[in-house]
């Protein structure tokens, strides 16, 4: 039998398509998140160890929160993100408008102790179109090379008498709102109550404009540790992760004051009509496995939705977490049905006040 061999032709066009078969098995996604400290413990504990896995890439990109440019991907056809990192209300929004896809939750993997998925993340954290990952709170912090008397209390945050100085303030009116109110004396678990009536929407605005003047007006997560740093406030809400990262990565002299922290929880939502969608799920898979989700508490103190991811977070690490006992004694879970319900006129209210 005669033996013919392969053409140096031929040779090299099937390597051209093994070459072009193994471009194809990879894939690039596009993940956006917040930046900063807890963007580079996402990298650290999901990005890296998941591209080192599967081979496949991961473009990140930061920004600073809302369903405004999700919104428009998804209405123009041209979706370009394929998962954000996103809070609770806007993942509900989200979903109810259809500008998110619904997930396939039965398929995430049980914890690393065999309890079922749906059983090991803390309630709440699963939804229709999104998986948590981490619990994080908003707190606030001072400069204690700046004050002479230690601020204690939400409360104290108001008291210009007491604590002379700016205020940073997050330029939104969650959290600014409910902190008012319980500054003003209403129980926590009386909040959002208040704050659905006229009358606690009057007080919690009245409650304000006795800061007003002295409010510094932050946008991005990164600014509110460089404020107090500068010099520019002698107190500011901020992220407690944020936080972390100055006081204990950066060495400032700063202190958390946890009382009234409103924590909430963020998610991975994938944008309706993604391109990459199986490869952007493997990702919400790996990453919010019981290792992953207790990697990244190494990194930055926002603790991990899994309860079987508790047990593997550092010692060092856990008393700096939202719900360490000591910090947790009088907090407020951010109402998510609330803001979604309410949000679009508060946020009216809000911008009208600032503007005025």
């Amino acid at each position: 039998m005669k033996i013919v061999k392969p053409s140096s032709l031929l040779i090299a066009g099937l390597a051209a398509i093994g070459l072009t078969t193994a471009a194809h098995a990879a894939d690039t996604i596009t993940v956006v998140s917040w930046g900063g400290a807890y963007t580079n413990s996402q990298v650290k504990a999901y990005h890296e160890p998941w591209m080192a896995k599967t081979g496949n890439k991961i473009n990140s990109e930061d920004y600073n929160g809302g369903l405004a440019e999700v919104r428009a991907q998804v209405e123009a056809g041209n979706v370009t993100w394929d998962l954000i990192d996103v809070e609770l209300a806007d993942a509900v929004r989200g979903c109810d408008e259809g500008i998110l896809e619904t997930l396939p939750l039965e398929e995430l993997p049980a914890g690393a102790d065999g309890t079922p998925a749906k059983d090991d993340f803390i309630a709440g954290t699963l939804h229709e179109c999104a998986v948590g990952e981490i619990v994080w709170s908003t707190v606030y912090a001072y400069d204690k090379t700046k004050v002479a008397a230690a601020p204690t209390s939400l409360g104290d945050f108001f008291d210009l008498a007491k604590i002379p100085g700016k205020r940073g303030l997050r330029k939104t009116p969650k959290v600014n709102l409910e902190w008012a109110l319980m500054a003003d004396g209403v129980p926590a678990d009386k909040v959002y109550e208040v704050l659905a009536t006229p009358e606690g929407v009057d007080r919690a605005f009245a409650k304000l404009d006795t800061i007003k003047g002295d409010v510094v007006w932050w946008e991005a997560g990164a600014q509110p540790p460089q404020l107090l740093a500068d010099g520019e406030v002698v107190m500011t809400s901020a992220y407690n992760g944020r936080l972390f990262n100055a006081i204990v990565n950066e060495k400032k002299p700063f202190d958390i004051v946890w009382d009234g922290q409103v924590w909430d929880i963020d998610l991975w939502v994938m944008p309706k009509g993604t391109k990459n969608k199986a490869a952007a799920w493997d990702f919400v898979k790996f990453s919010t496995d019981t290792q992953r989700l207790a990697d990244q508490a190494k990194y930055i103190s926002y603790g991990p939705v899994r309860k079987s991811s508790f047990a593997k977070v550092l010692p060092e690490m856990q008393p700096h977490m939202p719900t360490a006992p000591a910090n947790f004694k009088n907090p407020l879970q951010n109402d998510f049905g609330f803001w979604a319900d309410y949000g679009d006129e508060l946020n009216e209210r809000f911008n009208a006040w600032l503007a005025g």
